[in-house]
C-alpha cells in the first residue's frame, strides 16, 4: 500500500509582516492506511492543518478537508507525533507557524508495467506459489489482487468505471479471492483471469 504527502508544505506565519520559516522535517510518521479501507479500494485526500513551534513540536492539528472519516483519524493520530527541526525565533522568525499538509492514500501504484497484459498472462501455478505462503483469510492481500485493485483504480477513466461501480467491482473481487485462489489450486495450468468475476475480468 502506499501513503504519499506533498513534500512542499504550505507554511503561513502567524504573525503578519514575519518572514517564512522553512520546516525540515525530524520525525514524520507516516498514516496508517486503515487496512479495511486499502483492501476495498477507498483512496483520498486530506488536508490537515497544524500549529509548529519554535521547539519543534506540533500542536491543534484539524482535518480540513478528508475523503473519509477513518483516513482523517489517522492522519491526525500521525500529525500528532510529528517533529520538525527547531529554529531560533526572532524578528524574521515567529515563534509558531500554521501548516497545511494534503496527503494522499492511494493504492500500490507500483504493479508490473502493463499490469493487465502481465495479470492476463498469469498463470494460476504462480497465484498459488505465492499463495501457500499466507494464511487463508490474508489471501486478498496476495500481490495479484493488489496489483488487480490497482489497475482498476489507477489505470482505468472515470467515465468507464464510476467510482461507485469501482467499489463493487473491488468488494465483489474480495469475496471472490478464496474461490479463485482454490480454483488456481485445482487448475494450475490455467490462467489467473479465468476465475476472476466477469466484470473485472472484461476491464483487464
Amino acid at each position: 500500500m502506499r501513503w504519499l504527502v506533498v513534500a512542499v508544505l504550505c507554511v503561513i506565519c502567524s504573525s503578519v509582516g514575519a518572514g517564512e520559516v522553512f520546516l525540515i522535517p525530524m520525525d514524520n510518521p507516516k498514516p496508517k492506511y486503515p487496512r479495511a479501507l486499502y483492501r476495498a479500494g477507498i483512496t483520498g485526500e486530506v488536508r490537515v492543518t497544524m500549529n509548529v513551534h519554535a521547539d519543534g513540536s506540533v500542536s491543534q492539528p484539524v482535518a480540513l478537508k478528508a475523503a473519509h472519516s477513518e483516513l482523517a483519524s489517522v492522519s491526525l493520530a500521525a500529525v500528532a507525533q510529528w517533529r520538525f527541526q527547531p529554529w531560533e525565533v526572532s524578528s524574521d522568525r515567529p515563534a509558531q507557524v500554521e501548516v497545511v499538509a494534503p496527503m494522499v492514500f492511494r493504492l500500490d501504484d507500483t504493479p508490473p508495467l502493463h499490469a493487465n497484459e502481465k495479470l492476463k498472462k498469469l498463470r494460476c501455478s504462480d497465484v498459488s506459489r505465492v499463495a501457500q505462503y499466507y494464511a487463508d483469510s490474508s489471501w486478498v492481500d496476495l500481490p495479484v489482487f493488489s496489483w488487480t485493485r490497482s489497475y482498476m483504480t489507477h489505470s482505468i477513466s472515470p467515465a468507464l468505471l464510476p467510482e461507485e461501480k469501482r467499489l463493487a467491482l473491488i468488494a465483489k473481487l474480495n469475496k471472490e479471492v478464496p474461490t479463485i485462489v482454490r480454483r488456481c489450486n485445482s487448475h494450475p495450468s490455467s490462467r489467473y483471469v479465468r476465475f476472476l468475476p466477469k466484470e473485472v475480468r472484461e476491464l483487464l
